[in-house]
């Protein structure tokens, strides 16, 4: 068995599996939790997993402290990802002459873990679901539903297209934040405090984004990457009201990928599948929630969906309310509210009594200052800037990075995949520091692709329109940093 048997259909597979199950003979269909396509031969199913599990044993014999994350043979990159303890996620790339070179490893990473992260986020750890009903019959229905829609947002016609070299100035997993005015941060902070205290003296948090990026969180940084990344992706107006792909780092689909499952043909419902598009809807009253069936009315599913949020380690329900260009997220503990929907209902109109004006307010003045899709723009640089450390990260604009030649970016690319592999090399023999470095790069085009991590921050650029000698590109580097970083990657 060689690494090529995973060849199917359009060249990618995705799986789950329990490293915990199926340990004897004759059981082995146990540990699968999840196959993309579905309809892969169930021999072929076993056979791909059987070689991931093949391949986590034997590189736990050289490497017990280190996950696997990466195996490439001549045909496939297997990116393997342990979401949880001795739970494997596993995507498997079909090579070609045409794509070999077009994607990053890490950035394939960065969807299993986004993937975990959301589902995790409104149906708790697949551990625990597996504890609660051993037959795991409920954590694979919840798995293929939600993967099912996941996956939806990739589609380009009848196949999966997962981030490509053209994604090199973009980061996953990270939060984009819109940079305000001290006046418009006190509005904010004021705003905060009265979502704070819809439920009287029980605490709510919140999070408030203008567009798609981020305004204020009152949840711990992981919380809020999950819950921000979710808002991106169906929640804001530009996701709800258009089906275009948004100008920030998530793509957005309109289709849902083969091995499509019905909420009534498996037996859940669109109150259990947070990321059905076509559920969401902006009402009368400014919130937003899941359209349901007569059928799904009569079975009482729940209109305001609760999430499990892992840092807080607090169930809480969330309550969306859009003004305008400016979106709320409400999070009301689970545990104080009384008397289920009714007391939902409570707290919103609490919400729309109290905050109203202040949304009012605060949404006007984020409009008259707001710089459009270009606001962050910087006239002859094209970069990407990550803060790994708060999740943070600011990019050029889309519509400008596609302005870069294909050698500009297939030269970042691979730039972004070698200084994976040495921040991945120099954690390993010092885990507790961050390596410091800077690579700057002549492409065949005659541009500059350029790396430099300082303090754990991570500055990425490509230069077209620029001097020949490497003092230009580090000149530039310097300028960019003072200007517009505080001097982090700087120098002196």
């Amino acid at each position: 068995m060689g690494l090529s048997s995973a060849a199917t259909g359009d060249g990618v597979q995705l799986c789950v599996f329990d490293l915990q199950r199926g340990q004897q003979e004759g059981q082995e269909l146990d540990k699968i939790l999840y196959f993309y396509p579905a309809d892969c031969p169930i021999l072929l199913q076993l056979s791909v997993i059987g070689l991931c599990e093949g391949i986590v044993t034997f590189t736990r014999i050289f490497s017990p402290e280190e996950d696997c994350e990466v195996i490439e043979s001549e045909k496939h990159s297997h990116v393997f990802y342990q979401a949880e303890t001795d739970i494997w996620m596993v995507l498997v790339v079909e090579k070609n002459k045409e794509n070999e070179l077009t994607w990053r490893c890490g950035a394939l990473q960065g969807i299993l873990k986004e993937a975990h992260s959301l589902f995790a986020m409104f149906h708790g750890p697949i551990r625990t679901l597996l504890h609660k009903q051993p037959s795991a019959e409920l954590a694979r229905g919840h798995l293929r539903t939600f993967l099912t829609d996941y996956l939806s947002d990739f589609n380009v016609g009848k196949k999966l297209q997962f981030p490509t070299y053209r994604d090199s100035l973009k980061e996953r997993g990270t939060v984009q934040m819109l940079t305000v005015s001290r006046e418009v941060a006190l509005d904010v902070q004021s705003l905060a405090t009265v979502l704070g205290s819809c439920l009287g003296n029980v605490t709510c948090q919140s999070l408030v984004l203008f567009e798609d990026l981020l305004v204020s969180t009152t949840l711990p940084p992981d919380d809020t990457l999950n819950l921000y990344t979710y808002a991106v992706l169906r929640l804001t107006p530009r996701a709800l009201y258009s089906n275009a792909s948004s100008w920030s780092y998530l793509r957005k689909g309109t289709s849902v990928s083969a091995g499509q499952t019905s909420s009534s043909s498996n037996g859940t419902t669109a109150g259990e599948r947070p990321l059905l598009r076509e559920k969401l809807s902006k009402g009368k009253d400014g919130f937003v929630a899941a359209d349901f069936t007569a059928t799904e009315a009569r079975c009482a599913v729940p209109s305001t969906p609760i999430l499990w949020f892992q840092q807080a380690d607090e169930c809480m329900h969330l309550c969306i309310y859009q003004h305008k260009s400016l979106t709320i997220l409400l999070l009301v503990p689970a545990s104080s509210v009384i008397n289920g929907e009714e007391g939902i209902t409570h707290v919103k109109k609490a919400m729309l009594e109290n905050a109203s004006q202040k949304i009012v307010t605060v949404e006007q003045k984020l409009t008259r200052g707001w710089g459009g899709e270009n606001a962050y723009h910087v006239s002859g640089y094209r970069y990407l800037l990550v803060d790994p450390e708060r999740r943070v990260s600011r990019a050029s604009p889309p519509g400008k990075v596609t302005t870069l030649a294909k050698d500009s970016l297939l030269a970042l690319n691979m730039l972004r995949q070698e200084v994976d592999l040495e921040k991945s090399r120099y954690k390993r023999g010092d885990p507790c520091h961050d390596k410091d470095f800077e690579v700057c790069i002549r492409t065949k085009n005659n541009a500059w692709v350029i790396a430099k991590i300082s303090q754990g921050r991570e500055l990425y650029m490509a230069l077209e329109k620029g001097g020949e000698t490497l003092l230009y590109a580090s000149t530039a580097v310097e300028k960019f940093s003072n200007r517009y970083c505080e001097g982090a990657f700087s120098t002196d």
